[in-house]
């Protein structure tokens, strides 16, 4: 699939070129597991960025007040 993408990017295609390369590696079947862990690393950064930004404020929170709690104001 690597060489496709290097033709691609370097040589002018017609229309009837690009949708054979298209509809190769559509059809190719390494080119699902390269989707499916693409999928996978969405889902995985999704959580991680919610749960920091749950867990981030919270614990922003528990700063100040220990902050708040040190410096006497």
């Amino acid at each position: 699939m690597c060489h496709f993408v290097i033709k691609l990017i370097t040589t002018k295609m017609s229309a009837q070129t690009m949708r054979a390369l298209l509809r190769k590696v559509w059809l190719d079947d390494q080119g699902q597991d390269i989707a499916e862990y693409a999928v996978m690393l969405a889902v995985i950064l999704v959580i991680v960025v919610g749960t920091i930004r749950l867990v981030g404020s919270q614990a922003n929170n528990v700063f100040s007040e220990t902050a708040s709690a040190i410096g006497g104001k």
